[in-house]
């Protein structure tokens, strides 16, 4: 078992969750639109981090972008911020109701040129949207139907990796990288944040895929850098970006002084 949840009929349930995403799922159903929240607040709801003022990431069987609209009015948050190229709406919550963020997506899945990180996408399943995840802890997803209010999702086998402390990706290794090269960046904060261990199918595939790297801009990579460095454990994501060869295409001046002696 997990913080926080219990089992009903051997489904794991989250329990307690915050009033917007009880509201959220009650017009979903008034809608008749099927609705999750998925990724990072699920992991971290089950590890029992903190969760508190953090960003929601809700997934609809639909448009995305004209429930988050129905959203904006039935809970007077406003504005919706939209991106219409990925099909994706974001909603500020003000600090007084929880502060963070509502991010929503139709259902989705992807496919990218391989010289680029812009998917095309088209509509697709719930289990085609997790499949798009980058890891399996992050491809959970909590039922928001009042019927079904916080049940599970775990079509990968991420609940047995957050039990595991293991970094796997849904897909293929291979697969999962080559759409999205950052991924790679995203292992090595992941390692460091949370404490798993990768997997070394994943590692291999880092080894083997580091040149997909030259497709992300130096502005996402940064960003990764930065957030490994602000995690408990940052030697653990350096080393594995060492160990796979990835740092030495990012920061060769750092491979260089490995095995320089400091002198006080």
């Amino acid at each position: 078992m997990f913080p926080g949840d219990f089992m009903v009929d051997d489904a794991l349930v989250l329990t307690d969750l915050p009033t917007v995403l009880g509201r959220i799922g009650t017009l979903a159903a008034e809608l008749n639109v099927p609705a999750y929240v998925v990724g990072g607040y699920v992991r971290d709801r089950l590890l029992g981090r903190d969760t508190s003022g953090r960003d929601f990431d809700i997934v609809v069987l639909g448009d995305g972008v004209a429930f988050a609209h129905e959203v904006s009015r039935a809970l007077g948050l406003r504005p919706v911020v939209t991106f219409e190229r990925f099909g994706t709406a974001m909603i500020p919550i003000p600090a007084e109701r929880g502060g963070g963020q509502l991010e929503f997506v139709g259902a989705r899945a992807e496919s990218y040129a391989p010289e680029s990180r812009k998917p095309d996408v088209r509509p697709g399943t719930l289990a085609e949207d997790q499949a798009r995840r980058d890891f399996t802890i992050n491809a959970l997803a909590a039922d928001l139907h009042p019927d079904r209010l916080g049940a599970v999702i775990d079509p990968f086998s991420g609940l047995a990796d957050l039990a595991a402390g293991r970094l796997r990706t849904p897909l293929e290794p291979s697969a999962t990288f080559s759409d999205d090269p950052l991924r790679m960046m995203r292992a090595a904060r992941f390692a460091a944040q949370l404490g798993f261990a990768v997997d070394q199918d994943v590692k291999d595939a880092m080894v083997g895929m580091g040149d997909r790297l030259a497709i992300v801009s130096q502005e996402r990579i940064t960003v990764e850098l930065m957030k490994t460095l602000a995690a408990p454990a940052p030697s653990v994501g350096f080393k594995l970006l060492f160990h796979t060869g990835l740092l030495n295409r990012i920061l060769p001046e750092l491979v260089a002084m490995a095995g320089v002696e400091e002198i006080a």
